[in-house]
């Protein structure tokens, strides 16, 4: 029987960029959780990789060699004996859109084969080498997430949030919207986490710069901030996706069917995100 793995939203509830390190990355404190919203993943034993994009957002991305889902499997069976598979990616999340993406379908794929191939290491060591978000998006529970990247812990306090999440259909370049920070290596940023704050009182640190790139993400935060029963509305990630949060998942459905409404031509999906 086929084996299906999803792979969840990654929602940024906080990202704070505290500076540039020597090196040239940016080191990040950050709040994470995930969403019901995914994409899937199909596994079936083939007699060599193979992978087949299909979904509402299967145009642009390509079955290359550097697609994510592929780095990730040739990264597995490079480490670990495995047998080959075919593999189907029913992409429903936007591209490059600040939500995880092919990070969460990479991840996805490590936890897939693991299982298939009956293995119980620490995958983490994996998942770093394909991306900074990959180790995150593995471990796939709300969890504070420092450094890169690299260093995870889980949060057990955060209970499940009524959400709704908005693209305006625009894709960012996570680098760009970096670069727009304009933080030279070595240089500070901004001040991290505080320990005893409120969710709704963090911040992400790369609207300003991914507004300046897509201005439409201020009518898109306007859009859920103008809601009813709405806690707090944020970019997530590098944007252009952001989500609000609401006091019930009625109030969320409610402002999803609104919002959808007046601007058919946004991604709009109401969700849990915990």
């Amino acid at each position: 029987m086929p084996h299906t793995e999803l792979a969840p939203a990654k929602i940024n509830l906080a990202l704070h960029v505290l500076g540039r390190r020597d090196d040239g990355y940016h080191e990040l404190d950050s709040i994470v959780a995930f969403a019901q919203v995914a994409d899937r993943l199909t596994f079936e034993e083939a007699e060599d990789w193979r992978l087949d994009i299909v979904g509402p957002f299967a145009e642009g991305l390509a079955d290359a060699p550097d697609n994510l889902v592929l780095k990730a499997a040739h990264a597995f069976a490079a480490t670990y004996p495995t047998r080959t598979y075919r593999i189907r990616l029913e992409k429903n999340l936007p591209i490059a859109s600040g939500i995880g993406g092919g990070s969460a379908d990479a991840a996805a794929c490590l936890r897939a084969l693991s299982s298939l191939a009956g293995v119980s290491d620490d995958l983490a060591k994996l998942a770093c080498g394909l991306g900074a978000d990959v180790p995150v998006c593995l471990v796939g529970k709300a969890c504070r997430m420092q450094g890169i990247g690299e260093r995870i812990e889980i949060l057990d306090d955060i209970e499940p949030m009524p959400a709704v999440l908005v693209n305006p259909g625009l894709a960012l370049a996570t680098v760009d919207v970096f670069a727009g920070l304009a933080l030279q290596p070595g240089a500070k940023g901004f001040s991290g986490l505080a320990s005893t704050a409120d969710l709704s009182s963090h911040r992400n640190d790369l609207t300003v710069p991914a507004l300046t790139l897509a201005p439409v993400i201020g009518k898109v935060l306007a859009a859920l901030r103008a809601e009813t029963d709405i806690r707090f509305a944020r970019m997530s990630g590098s944007g252009a996706t952001c989500f609000g949060v609401f006091a019930s998942p009625e109030a969320a459905q409610e402002a999803a069917r609104r919002i959808a409404g007046a601007h058919p031509e946004w991604w709009v999906v109401p969700t849990t995100i915990g």
